[in-house]
Parts: structure tokens; C-alpha cells; sequence
């Protein structure tokens, strides 16, 4: 049976965090998951997908939401269990695969198939790939970045012992500034195959 990797890949943004999650699963011919995990789960509940994204990776807001005997009301609450427990369920199938993001690096922890990366880089760096991207002003991506960044550590404290992009709580962390987001990509394939034994496609040798 061909060995079973979880890869979960915490990032900050403008970090290049999605497209170094992109080649990793591409390099072992696995699975890459991100938000399009709602997609599946927006179809298989007949629910439309734009609910679903407005609550994605969000805090539960605390003034519209309540607990009762473990259950709760809140929308954010649940659109994170959704997909837990779609990851769960991968997981449970022995599918290899990356996620990003998704507090997965605490819903595995513990678990031997786990890699967990957290990829950050210089602020200056993020600032000026985020206004690229987006065509947008330097000062424009600045509050993008900062938005975002402060949505991620939010969600992820609200569902994990381990503070967001703490070192403790991860494998390895990686400023992908310093190597630029390809060699980025490299070093990390190098660190999960000497880390699982997992080998890379044929075709990539």
C-alpha cells in the first residue's frame, strides 16, 4: 500500500503559501485542498457556495452566536466543522493529500501521516506580491495583508492550543523571502521525502 502523507500548510498572506502548497502535491502526484473544499461540500448539502465562503476561516462572532450542551448556533462554528470533518474523512480514506489552511495542522496533530509546514515571508515582500496580484496600491495591499493576516490568527487561536505561525507548533517554518516561493517549494519537497519517505512522481525523478 503506497505510504499516506498529510500535508498541512499554515501560511501568512501575500506569502505564496497557496501556489508552494500547489507544486508540493504536484511533485508527489497527490491531492491539494484549499477553500475549493467548500465547493464539494456546498453541492453535497445543496447549499450555495457564496454562504458558505462569506463565513470561511472567520472567528465566530460572539454577540450572534450561543452554545448549548456542545452545540452551537454559531455560522463560522460551523462552516469550520464542515470541514473538519470533510478532511476527516479524507483522511480516513488513506488519501495523500495538502491542505492549506483550515486549522489542519491541529485537527492531525499527533497523527504519524502529518507533515506541518508554516510558510511566512518579509511584510515589504508580501506587500508588493499582494498589490501585484491584485493590481491594487502598495498602500492598498498593505491593509489586505495586515486584514487577512489578523482573520488567519484569529480563526486558527480560536480552534488550536498552539498560537498561529508559532515555530513550536510546527515541523518546519519557512520565510519564503529569503529562497524565493520556487526554491521554497523545492527545499520543503526535500524536507517531506527525508521526512515520510515519500517518493515524488516518476517523471520528476
Amino acid at each position: 500500500m503506497k505510504k499516506q502523507v498529510i500535508v498541512a500548510l499554515g501560511r501568512e498572506f501575500g506569502s505564496g503559501g497557496h501556489y508552494v502548497g500547489e507544486k508540493i502535491a504536484e511533485y508527489f502526484g497527490i491531492s491539494y485542498y484549499d477553500r475549493r473544499i467548500l465547493e464539494d461540500i456546498a453541492e453535497e448539502k445543496n447549499i450555495r457556495i457564496e454562504y458558505l465562503e462569506k463565513y470561511d476561516e472567520q472567528k465566530r462572532n460572539i454577540f450572534f452566536s450561543r452554545s448549548v450542551n456542545g452545540y452551537t448556533n454559531s455560522i463560522e462554528e460551523i462552516v469550520a466543522e464542515m470541514q473538519f470533518e470533510y478532511l476527516r474523512k479524507k483522511a480516513s480514506s488513506g488519501e495523500s493529500f495538502v491542505i492549506v489552511g483550515r486549522c489542519a495542522d491541529e485537527l492531525f496533530r499527533g497523527d504519524e501521516r502529518l507533515v506541518s509546514i508554516f510558510v511566512l515571508g518579509d511584510k515589504e515582500d508580501r506587500i508588493k506580491r499582494v498589490s501585484k496580484r491584485h493590481n491594487i496600491s502598495l498602500e492598498e495591499a498593505a491593509v489586505k495583508v495586515a486584514r487577512h493576516d489578523k482573520s488567519r490568527k484569529k480563526y486558527h487561536n480560536r480552534h488550536s492550543e498552539i498560537k498561529w505561525g508559532d515555530s513550536r507548533g510546527y515541523d518546519i517554518c519557512i520565510n519564503s523571502t529569503r529562497l524565493g516561493i520556487d526554491k521554497t517549494a523545492e527545499l520543503l519537497e526535500a524536507f517531506i521525502r527525508e521526512r515520510t519517505g515519500l517518493e515524488p512522481q516518476a517523471h520528476k525523478g
